[in-house]
């Protein structure tokens, strides 16, 4: 089945907003950035996946992207749902069958754990979601087939994706991956990253150094 990831990505300025307190803007810049390199790396490294593709207003993320071989597309700052749609007309223009939805702040991603989910039988039309560490967010959301159901990202989006999933008519799965619970946007998530051993190399790499 033809698998696509889609990344939506801010503009690394206008990246995390919440460690403004903790962190300089420059400094929310340059982890934005190391996040989204360690993010491609890991999904370039899935057998699974038969393409990326992120969707970003910024020069320099687009950058990084083709540099991982990911194809992009030049978007308005609009939002992560806005950008996730646009995602995933581009991955059926590209012949997906299926779309990953993932966000470029989850350094730690698995590639053979995510490759394990990808590798299960998938029903259509299903949802799987990866709900965050929380239980309450949703850090990736695979879709058969693309159009299954408007993404809806945000606070409370695990239950409101379950719901909006099963008023599709799709088959709904909630599956927890480590590597996929923790989105770093606050203090304690960069305490908790930094417990983490032999995963997200650049953004630990830059964290040692602030």
């Amino acid at each position: 089945m033809r698998t696509l990831a889609i990344l939506p990505v801010k503009s690394f300025s206008q990246a995390k907003q919440r460690l403004s307190l903790e962190l300089a803007p420059a400094v929310r810049e340059a982890l934005a950035e190391a996040m989204l390199e360690d993010v491609l790396e890991s999904l370039a490294r899935c057998a699974g996946l038969d393409g990326l593709l992120v969707v970003s207003p910024g020069y320099r993320a687009r950058e990084l992207a083709e540099q991982a071989g990911a194809s992009t597309i030049s978007d308005e700052e609009h939002g992560h749902n806005d950008a996730a749609g646009l995602g995933i007309s581009a991955a059926l223009e590209h012949g997906a069958e299926r779309v990953l939805l993932v966000p470029g702040d989850c350094p730690a991603l698995d590639p053979s754990e995510l490759d394990e989910l990808l590798s299960r039988p998938a029903a259509s039309p299903g949802v799987v979601i990866v709900p965050d560490r929380h239980g309450t967010g949703t850090n990736a959301l695979l879709l058969t087939p693309p159009r299954v159901m408007r993404p809806s990202f945000g606070p409370g989006s695990c239950e409101r994706h379950r719901q909006l999933a099963a008023e599709a008519g799709a088959e709904v799965e909630i599956v927890h991956l480590r590597s996929l619970a923790l989105d770093v946007d606050t203090p304690e998530d960069l305490e908790t990253l930094a417990e983490l051993a032999g995963r997200a190399p650049r953004t630990l790499a830059l964290l040692s150094r602030c």
